[in-house]
């Protein structure tokens, strides 16, 4: 496919260097010799770049993507956070995930099989984000052609996952060893890394810390959390990620309580329901349990770390959330929620 040769060149700086190239080369018009001498590379290096993302092209993400950046430039190509790619790549992560994209969807959905009888799992991602992370060798297409597509993440999105994780916990390390005020002081949450907040994370891909409790065993030899306790935890994650698709994310979770989703009618369908299933469960909640459960169950935050941040004694965080959880699943029981889904 060819686009109209533009004059002036404006690519966000992290598009990749041989989706750069072709671009440059098909639609701003520049020779082959002319990038491969920018590049200090042979001349034949830049054409097989340009001929692999040419054969891309029937890949609906790669696509779209490129006809955003040839049309738009920067201003139709907003950066994707480090955040917003660390949250994406942990889901696709997960034993059997998927991105399932259809051309007459306005985003992607994210699905698994949970283990043992758990239900199917969703939960929705931006398509610009899935956009960004196709163009970067982040995800492996199924069988192209048919009206969806279904990807999973690439041995190279599992390296990007792992340094993306890497970098978290690096960035918490400093955080933790630095002389900071009190998390709950005025202004911190305002002073964090909008790209990537400064807390741990601490979880392999296939894991979340509701996850990885529900697998410990009390003293009675028991799980810890029972199988409604996971459910409900997952069923507020999907929840706060629909609310929140394609929107920053706050550390401050009383900012869930006000706005247009306060009051539990005041949604008249879509994003605002969603948004009043949240604080309402909150509202239940809350102030002390809703902020833990907001921290492990919403943001994926450790145990560790949500322990520290408010303040508690070591290991104390999992018998509040225990306790948070198994008033959770109350708050669905009553409302009829528990064992909804999705269609």
């Amino acid at each position: 496919m060819s686009f109209e040769h533009k004059s002036s060149v404006s690519l966000p700086t992290w598009v990749p260097d041989h989706v750069r190239h072709y671009l440059l080369h098909t639609v701003y018009g520049q020779s082959i010799r002319a990038l491969a001498r920018r590049a200090d590379c042979h001349a034949s290096t830049i054409m097989r770049q340009v001929r692999k993302v040419e054969q891309r092209r029937e890949d609906p993400l790669i696509d779209e993507a490129l006809r955003v950046l040839a049309s738009e430039g920067a201003g139709g190509a907003a950066a994707v956070s480090n955040l917003e790619q660390l949250q994406a790549l942990r889901r696709l992560g997960e034993p059997g995930a998927l991105l399932a994209v259809a051309a007459d969807m306005g985003r992607g959905v994210v699905v698994r099989d949970g283990a043992g009888d758990a239900p199917e799992q969703s939960a929705p991602l931006d398509l610009r984000v899935a956009r960004a992370l196709a163009l970067r060798d982040f995800l492996d297409p199924g069988a192209l052609g048919g009206r969806i597509v279904r990807y999973r993440i690439s041995h190279t999105g599992r390296a990007a996952l792992r340094d993306l994780i890497a970098r978290s916990e690096n960035r918490a390390r400093e955080m933790a060893e630095a002389q900071t005020p009190f998390a709950h002081a005025p202004g911190a949450a305002a002073a964090e890394d909008d790209d990537m907040p400064q807390r741990s994370t601490r979880l392999a891909a296939a894991d979340s810390p509701v996850r990885a409790l529900a697998r410990r065993k009390d003293k009675f030899g028991d799980p810890f959390l029972t199988a409604e306790m996971v459910r409900a935890a997952e069923r507020l994650r999907e929840d706060f990620e629909i609310a929140h698709v394609g929107q920053s994310v706050s550390q401050d979770w009383q900012a869930l309580m006000t706005g247009p989703h306060k009051g539990h009618g005041a949604g008249t369908g879509g994003r605002l329901d969603v948004q009043a299933r949240v604080a309402a469960a909150f509202e239940a909640l809350g102030p002390g349990l809703a902020e833990v459960v907001y921290r492990t169950c919403c943001l994926l935050d450790g145990l560790e770390t949500t322990e520290q941040r408010m303040g508690w004694s070591a290991r104390s965080g999992k018998i509040v959330l225990r306790i948070a959880l198994d008033r959770l699943v109350e708050h669905y029981r009553q409302t009829g929620q528990l064992h909804a889904r999705y269609g």
